[in-house]
């Protein structure tokens, strides 16, 4: 365990971000899911953007990479646009 109040501190904040960041990866990867498997062209475009938004907010934070993440919206796009 840990001695110094900083490496304390550090600990406690890094789980705090741990979670945070499985709570924001997990939302999206759901979020992905429910994009595939939307059958309606309008739902689906609605739900595109939201779902861009999402991806590159994560890409900002470095919880997937950018090229993940333009490879992610690119595959999408292209799904909704095959509807």
């Amino acid at each position: 365990m840990a001695n110094h109040k900083s490496a304390l501190k550090r600990i406690r904040s890094n789980e705090k971000k741990r979670v945070l960041n499985r709570y924001q990866h997990k939302t999206t990867r759901n979020a992905i899911k429910a994009l595939r498997l939307a059958t309606d062209k309008s739902d689906a475009s609605a739900k595109l953007s939201a779902v861009i938004s999402m991806i590159d907010k994560l890409a900002k934070k470095n919880i997937i990479h950018d090229n993940k993440a333009a490879n992610l919206k690119s595959k999408l796009t292209k799904h909704v646009s095959k509807l």
